[in-house]
């Protein structure tokens, strides 16, 4: 099965450039409709036409992002070297109230690039 999902640019020339090789999402009803083995074409935010898709190799679904953040490499997460000591949970804020985090719980979605 094929999924779409938005990037912002950041995230989106760092799965490009394979540095982020887990996408952080809210597991609300959505996400939890991926499987293994799907793929997801990720469109960019600010440019519609460009895309990329990745195979999804490994679903990990916690609680929480502070529970994800200790279980997965930050660097798989797309956290550059000079990024790791200041990285925290609290960066995912910015983009899922945490009512919705506490509601859905999260998933980290591990991807394999298949076409850039």
């Amino acid at each position: 099965m094929e999924h779409e999902m938005k990037l912002q640019p950041a995230s989106f020339e760092k799965i490009r450039r394979g540095g982020k090789t887990v996408e952080l999402r809210l597991y609300d009803e959505k996400r939890r409709a991926v499987a293994v083995g799907d793929s997801i074409r990720f469109t960019k935010v600010d440019s519609p036409t460009e895309t990329l898709t990745g195979r999804v190799v490994e679903l990990l679904v916690f609680p929480s992002f502070a529970e994800l953040y200790a279980a997965v490499s930050l660097r798989d997460c797309g956290y550059s070297e000079d990024e790791l000591a200041d990285a925290s949970p609290d960066d995912m804020d910015a983009y899922y109230p945490r009512e919705e985090r506490e509601k859905y719980g999260v998933v980290g979605i591990r991807l394999e690039l298949i076409e850039s």
